[in-house]
């Protein structure tokens, strides 16, 4: 079975900054965009916008690095805000069981933001066993740190992800 294609399209130069994903997004695809958002944010963007028209699917790690964003932006002074915009019904019953729409606005109206016309492509690179396991844990950490309520959620993915980064 071959794995789904994905990626995320990027237009750092607009404003809001426009993300696109398309596929699946998952914990084995998405450092290139944790990696984007950190450098764009520390370059002085402080507003985002994510497409997810074309995202089949996401995993919780995704959904920590975008908790992790969100958290970062509103500390910053001017607050920074995220909006996720055109998301399927089951994406979006996912970002509410975690909370995520508490700290990022959640676009249901579908045509707010037109469809992201990208400038590039984030490439995903190679990541060992251990840079996955760090990945993982920041994310479902940030997620905790969004609700509360989640800390039950992945109290045994968390432990058991701290148990592999400490393991080094």
């Amino acid at each position: 079975m071959a794995v789904e294609e994905s990626v995320f399209l990027v237009d750092p130069d607009s404003h809001p900054v426009a993300i696109k994903i398309v596929g699946r997004a998952s914990f084995q695809n998405v450092m290139p965009l944790k990696d984007f958002l950190k450098d764009s944010a520390e370059s002085g963007k402080r507003c985002y916008v994510f497409d997810f028209a074309e995202c089949t699917g996401m995993d919780s790690t995704v959904l920590g690095v975008l908790a992790g964003c969100a958290l970062e932006l509103r500390k910053r002074e001017p607050q920074g805000s995220v909006v996720l915009s055109r998301m399927s019904e089951r994406n979006q019953e996912l970002v509410r069981s975690l909370g995520l729409h508490r700290i990022a606005k959640l676009d249901t109206r579908k045509d707010e933001y037109p469809d992201i016309q990208a400038a590039k492509s984030l490439n995903n690179g190679e990541m060992d066993e251990l840079e996955s396991a760090r990945l993982c844990l920041d994310a479902h950490e940030k997620l905790v740190e969004a609700d509360r309520e989640n800390q039950a959620k992945f109290q045994d993915v968390i432990s058991y992800l701290k148990n592999r980064v400490s393991g080094e």
